[in-house]
Parts: C-alpha cells; sequence; structure tokens
C-alpha cells in the first residue's frame, strides 16, 4: 500500500508563485510515474503534469513553460512548482502515483488563485 500527502496549496494572487509538495510512504518501490491531476468546481479531473521514474516529464498544454514537475527520489517527493499562476488555475490539486498493479491518490490540496 502506498499512501500519498500533498501540501503547499493556498490562495494567491495572479501572477505569483505555489509549489506543491507529494510526499509518498509505504510500498514506494512499487511506484513508477508520479504525477498531478487538477478538479476544478464542475469540471472533469484532468492531468497536469506526469514524471516518470527516469525523469521524463510531460505537461498539459495550458501550463507548458510556466510549471515545472521533479522529484526527488530520496525523499519519495513529487513536487510541482507552478509559475505565473492565473485564476483559471484555481482547482483542488491531486497527487497521483502509478503503481506496479495499482494506482494511488492523495487527498487534495486547494489552490486558489485571484484577479
Amino acid at each position: 500500500q502506498v499512501q500519498l500527502v500533498e501540501s503547499g496549496g493556498g490562495s494567491v494572487q495572479a501572477g505569483r508563485s505555489l509549489r506543491l509538495s507529494c510526499a509518498a510512504s509505504g510500498s514506494i518501490f512499487s511506484i513508477n510515474a508520479m504525477g498531478w491531476y487538477r478538479q476544478a468546481p464542475g469540471k472533469q479531473r484532468e492531468l497536469v503534469a506526469v514524471i516518470t521514474s527516469g525523469g521524463t516529464t510531460n505537461y498539459a498544454d495550458s501550463v507548458k513553460g510556466r510549471f515545472t514537475i521533479s522529484r526527488d527520489n530520496a525523499k519519495n517527493t513529487a513536487y510541482l512548482q507552478m509559475n505565473g499562476l492565473k485564476p483559471e488555475n484555481t482547482a483542488v490539486y491531486y497527487c497521483k502515483g502509478w503503481g506496479l498493479r495499482n494506482d494511488y491518490w492523495g487527498q487534495g490540496t486547494q489552490v486558489t488563485v485571484s484577479s
């Protein structure tokens, strides 16, 4: 079993930055890729960014050039650096881990961006 705990959300003004963290514990050896999703009110959950165990990254077009995903394998933690935040980035951000047999989700952290 794997547990994922997000932190770092909050309320900021447009143009500012936030860094989200996702700490993994448990059977972390089973985790390959890690990523971030977000879900805004009334919308479907969408993929924001993903990073493989080898460090390959992929981003949603809407965040390319502003968001950066990274991971520290020694700390079992993934990060999402969000720069140039926009009001439309307001959502609950969820961490996801892709395991060998199962996928795992964190509880989510709220990000609110005001204009």
